[in-house]
């Protein structure tokens, strides 16, 4: 860290009050040049720019990846809604993670006012009204497909998850988890995706100011997925106006914003797709990000200003799983309209992007369909909170606690021995 020299005793007392090693190893200098000087001798002497914004670029022959065909065809209608809802939170990609967090202090010191299971952890800042959102993505299946949408998606998944708690997205550390860069296709799996997470980072104004790079990743020539996993932080000005998943009451109207007039679109790539049919075609969902900016800056005004009394970003599973999720976090169901259109399945599991579940009081409708219709967001009213299943129109009607034992069984199962890692 850096310190102005005056905080130097201050920053000192805090280190050594948690039995932390402190020490002055240099400073700052005004001649652009970094060194290193050991018993008085200079032993590196480098200019900084070379090492910061004008290094050598790393840049192999690449060869981009092919874009997918369009998964063009109707997929068939689930014979049973909810059996298809069970067998895809029971999946290993969608399985509730309580096994592995439930391990460890989530508390922080009793400063977490959000834990575990919502978009986004939140921290309180001791000593001020503020708290700190944090959150991290990626979908390697969005990347395999497509690394410069995949880089896109993982970007704004991130800064969705942020919105989604009520914060504004600061900034982004990445890790780029690749196959060999020898090998061109993967070297052009890597320039995707940073590309697309370039023009993600800027459109969102979510800058990268760290990362790191995890290269060779493979076994007997076979390459893991791109993995440029996104963490990000975010403010909260008001740690009293945070959003999470969980419905809050029954009788609140659902709402959807961002999202087409048919509720949902994309089944290419999409958890639908692999755990029920065991296909993974088509490209990853689009992600338009003006849209994204427009709708998400939406939701998080509505949060600030008290009128969303839950909120949960549609990603992996599409709107159906992110009902179940919302349902599951507060043990209270919903009754969900069916949806327009006349391609349901797309409805209820497409991962089109950039699209928000909220709740409202019946109270606060009116004004929060004015203010979308003012900032261009559309807007659609799903249903209203309440009993204790959750119901997809006519297609479906499961209890949430049968919801709830699905997704908590897979990784516990799975620790134990009796669960398979794949579908």
């Amino acid at each position: 860290m850096v310190l102005r020299p005056e905080q130097e005793a201050e920053a000192e007392a805090i280190f050594r009050k948690w039995g932390l090693d402190f020490a002055v190893v240099g400073k700052t200098t005004d001649d652009l040049r970094f060194r290193v000087i050991h018993k008085g001798k200079v032993e590196a002497d480098l200019p900084i720019k070379e090492l910061g914004d004008q290094a050598p670029e790393y840049d192999r022959r690449h060869v981009a990846r092919p874009p997918r065909p369009a998964l063009t065809e109707k997929l068939p209608e689930p014979a049973d809604y909810g059996a298809t809802l069970i067998r895809i939170l029971n999946s290993p990609d969608m399985s509730s993670r309580r096994f592995v967090w439930e391990q460890y202090d989530t508390f922080i010191q009793g400063n977490s006012l959000v834990r575990p299971g919502s978009d986004a952890g939140v921290i309180r800042v001791e000593g001020t009204n503020k708290a700190l959102a944090f959150a991290v993505d990626v979908t390697p299946r969005y990347c395999a497909a497509d690394p410069y949408e995949g880089g896109k998606q993982a970007v704004a998944e991130c800064w969705r998850n942020l919105t989604a708690a009520g914060a504004e997205p600061l900034a982004l550390t990445d890790n780029l988890n690749f196959g060999n860069p020898e090998r061109p296709e993967i070297m052009g799996e890597l320039v995707g995706a940073i590309d697309g997470i370039g023009e993600a980072s800027r459109a969102l104004a979510f800058p990268v100011v760290s990362g790191n790079v995890s290269l060779y990743n493979e076994s007997m020539g076979t390459s893991i997925p791109p993995t440029p996993a996104i963490g990000g932080v975010g403010l909260i000005e008001d740690a009293t106006r945070f959003a999470t998943i969980a419905f809050k009451a029954e009788g609140e109207t659902v709402l959807l914003a961002g999202a087409p007039p048919v509720w949902g679109t994309h089944l290419g790539q999409s958890v639908y797709l692999r755990e029920i049919h065991g296909r993974e075609d088509g490209p990853p969902p689009p992600v338009d990000l003006t849209h994204e900016k427009r709708t998400g800056d939406f939701v998080r005004a509505l949060i600030r200003d008290g009128l969303a009394t839950a909120v949960h970003d549609v990603s992996d599973g599409g709107l159906a799983v992110a009902l179940a999720e919302m349902a599951m976090a507060s043990g209270i169901g919903a009754a969900i309209d069916a949806p327009p259109g006349d391609y349901p399945v797309a409805s209820w599991f497409g991962e089109d992007q950039g699209r928000y579940l909220l709740t409202a009081r019946p109270a606060d409708l009116s004004g929060i369909e004015a203010r979308a219709a003012k900032a261009g967001v559309s807007l659609a009213r799903l249903g209203a909170t309440g009993s204790a299943e959750l119901k997809l129109g006519t297609a479906a009607a499961i209890s949430v606690a049968k919801l709830r034992e699905a997704h908590e069984a897979w990784f516990p199962a799975f620790m134990a021995g009796s669960a398979p890692a794949t579908p």
